[in-house]
């Protein structure tokens, strides 16, 4: 599997480009997962349904499956934060892409997604992960750069970037077993 990274503040364009790739890749035949990071309480269940009522019983962990679908839930019992690694180690094998957003400081090849218009800054000239940079304004990048710069408004040619270069996105689980 090629694992990518995207990486930027709130608000730069990070799942609006992952979500408009992920139907690239599939019509590439290539089969997609995407590890997301949540910064809060979230939850995927409701209130009295089945899999919630067996959760406010104590399960550990609840599987719901049917013919088109499998979610798993799983309930520490206090604060844990797993690494992205240990997420893209529950995802199958037979994935081609793993897209990954958020976790900005981790150690995956990412995209830095920035926008001049968001104010916030960049983190390419601090970050040796990053490998190239999707941006709707190149010509107000902070620094100057050897990094492709991509354009955030044309994820097809992210796409193409990204397969043309997708041995540099090859996973190693062994490397963060």
């Amino acid at each position: 599997m090629k694992v990518v990274g995207f990486a930027g503040y709130s608000g730069s364009g990070k799942t609006t480009l992952v979500e408009s790739l992920i139907p690239m890749f599939k019509q590439r035949g290539q089969r997609v997962s995407v590890v997301k990071h949540a910064h809060h309480r979230f939850d995927i269940d409701h209130v009295g349904k089945d899999t919630w009522r067996h959760r406010q019983a104590g399960a550990f962990e609840v599987v719901v499956a049917s013919d088109r679908r499998l979610a798993l839930m799983r309930e520490f019992e206090r604060a844990t934060a797993l690494s992205v690694h240990q997420l893209i180690a529950e995802l199958d094998d037979a994935v081609d892409w793993v897209l990954v957003e958020g976790f900005k400081h981790s150690d995956l090849p990412k995209v830095e997604v920035w926008r001049a218009a968001a104010g916030k800054p960049a983190c390419y000239a601090e970050d040796d992960f990053i490998v190239a940079i999707a941006t709707d304004s190149p010509r107000q990048l902070p620094q100057t750069t050897i990094r492709p710069v991509l354009d955030l408004n044309a994820p097809d040619a992210v796409a193409a970037w990204l397969a043309d270069n997708q041995d540099q996105f090859v996973y190693r689980s062994e490397l963060h077993a």
